[in-house]
């Protein structure tokens, strides 16, 4: 356990007294963890963190902790700033009720101080993807399968972490063994009598008060806290952990990665502005930045855009529903398979998932393909219009003349003679004259165009 002593600083050593932090004007950052442990909190404590490291008038930091748990990589970003910090750090398992599961457990050891609030609790710190099913032994008791060589991999890789964390702090080693292999869990008084926390205190200020005086061992120093002036100042996730936390909800993430995918589609069939490849492109790149920070399933991933893929051959090729059915399935698979975790905070929801599910069928297999259709008419309008039409001699003429098109007089021009009614196919347009094609197949006389109309 580390060392507590309450010598005055007059009886303390010479070494011993310039470590004494200086009280006057002294600020104590006080972070919040609540809710599940991800990148965006990650950011937030690492920087603040060493925020607080680069400045002289920092004697402690305090994180307040409420959470069910997280992930590992978040949680080991944390514990390491934690780890290299050279100012104190206590953690605080705060408001009542609130807890330190999971996540939060490691956490808690890795802190110099570990205190918790009364009413509040910490363990159950198995790996979640770890976490056997169970299955019916009989009608009275069930059994867990057996771990796969694998999980009890990740299970020793966990227990060694957390014990070499209690050996650090000089905690009780035994029990946050259990908490990691067995899912034990304590109260705040038990967590006291059993030395896995350091004190019991109701609120950040009582904390304070408690430890002022106090030593604590940091990087092998004996560092007397001096928190008589102190100040503690509430530090907030700023707008970039505010941003990271954003995009880094399942969610969200998914609708961006959606959102890209349909805008540089629909970009595609229906080249224009490229407002819907602008945001596509954007949305489509913030959501890959958020799926590096996430626990992405790569299969998963694969899986929704082949299913984006078979939607849109449906909407381009006629497979009786084939490709359809193949992308729908593909698709709904692959989005629960996204992110390769078993919290669900880090997983996207069930009703999002078929409500995107349906959105993306109207929208491939209608929509686009409507666009594609409509890409194949053709053009009325504009120069396109005009060559390949049926246009009629206004008078005969032999060389330069004019013919009439929809209503409309041209100057036209011809290598043969032509006749007033007579009717002629254009082969260009040259400026603002019609070259009227040379072939007497195209010509059309006024007896053929009568059997044209009767037919």
């Amino acid at each position: 356990m580390s060392a507590e002593v309450t010598l005055p600083k007059q009886l303390m050593t010479p070494s011993q007294q310039e470590n004494v932090l200086p009280s006057l004007a002294s600020q104590i950052p006080l972070l919040t963890i609540k809710g599940a442990i991800g990148p965006a909190i990650g950011d937030y404590l690492v920087r603040e963190i060493n925020s607080a490291n680069s400045r002289n008038n920092v004697p402690l930091i305090i994180i307040t902790l409420d959470t069910p748990g997280g992930l590992s990589a978040s949680l080991r970003d944390i514990n390491q700033s934690i780890l290299n910090s050279d100012i104190p750090i206590a953690c605080l398992v705060y408001p009542p009720g609130a807890r330190a599961a999971s996540a939060g457990t490691y956490i808690l050891y890795a802190c110099h101080i570990a205190a918790m609030a009364p009413a509040t609790t910490l363990g159950a710190a198995t790996p979640v993807n770890i976490a056997s099913p169970m299955t019916p032994a009989d009608d009275e008791k069930v059994q867990k399968s057996a771990p796969s060589a694998m999980e009890n991999k990740v299970l020793n890789d966990a227990i060694a972490y957390i014990r070499s964390l209690a050996q650090l702090r000089s905690r009780n080693e035994q029990w946050a063994e259990k908490a990691v292999a067995e899912a034990a869990t304590l109260t705040a008084k038990e967590a006291l009598e059993d030395n896995v926390i350091t004190l019991i205190a109701e609120t950040p200020k009582v904390l304070l008060d408690k430890l002022n005086g106090k030593q604590v061992a940091v990087k092998d120093k004996n560092i007397e806290l001096a928190l008589s002036n102190a100040v503690i100042l509430s530090k907030k996730p700023d707008w970039r952990s505010q941003f990271i936390a954003t995009i880094t909800d399942p969610n969200i993430a998914y609708i961006l990665m959606l959102l890209g995918i349909y805008g540089l589609l629909f970009e595609f069939y229906s080249p224009g502005v490229g407002i819907a490849g602008i945001i596509g492109g954007i949305s489509l790149l913030i959501a890959l930045y958020a799926f590096q920070l996430l626990p992405l399933n790569f299969a998963g991933a694969a899986l929704l855009l082949l299913g984006v893929v078979l939607l849109a051959m449906e909407s381009l090729v006629p497979s009786f529903g084939v490709f359809g059915i193949g992308g729908v399935g593909a698709f709904a698979l692959g989005s629960i398979f996204l992110f390769d975790t078993k919290l669900e905070q880090f997983r996207v929801s069930l009703p999002i998932i078929a409500s995107f599910t349906l959105f993306s069928v109207l929208f491939i297999v209608f929509a686009l393909g409507f666009i594609y259709r409509a890409r194949k008419n053709k053009i009325v309008s504009g120069q396109e219009e005009i060559i390949n039409a049926w246009v009629m001699v206004e008078d005969d003429f032999n060389g330069l003349g004019y013919v009439l098109f929809n209503g409309e007089r041209w100057a036209a021009s011809s290598k043969k003679a032509l006749k007033k009614n007579q009717q002629v196919q254009v082969l260009e347009v040259n400026g603002l004259t019609l070259v009227l094609a040379p072939s007497t197949a195209v010509f059309r006389t006024t007896e053929e165009q009568n059997n044209d109309t009767t037919i």
